[in-house]
């Protein structure tokens, strides 16, 4: 089964969708949305996880899914000054985390950790 990525947030969103699609092996899915209606998507189970960037990383890339899924659903992936850490984006997973903000510039290095890692998450259920 395909999982589902709706790409909220305020940057980058067209490059980050592409991004995951090409690293998505044909087993994951992308679609830009409104943060509101991405995290709505997640709520009601029409999508599994969120993405999205902002300038702060957390700000205007979670805060509508923070509102609706829950801070513990959600983690900031990077920050200014505070770039992705690998095992930080291995653990957020494991975790159950289903919403991931960073800032615009990272996500070309946020992107293929954690579609990575939601691949072998799809594959380990």
């Amino acid at each position: 089964m395909k999982s589902k990525i709706v790409v909220g947030g305020q940057m980058e969103k067209q490059n980050i969708k592409n991004l995951i699609e090409e690293l998505g092996e044909g087993k994951v899915t992308a679609e830009v949305k409104s943060d509101l209606a991405a995290a709505n998507d997640v709520k009601t189970g029409k999508a599994d996880y969120y993405v999205g960037a902002c300038h702060t990383g957390g700000g205007g890339a979670l805060s509508m899914a923070i509102a609706l899924l829950t801070r513990d659903k959600c983690v900031s992936l990077s920050m200014p000054g505070r770039p992705p850490q690998e095992e930080e984006i291995v653990q957020a997973v494991k975790a159950g985390k289903v919403a991931f903000g960073f800032t615009g510039d990272h996500y070309k290095q946020v992107i293929p950790v954690l579609v990575r890692e939601l691949l072998k998450k799809g594959e380990d259920n």
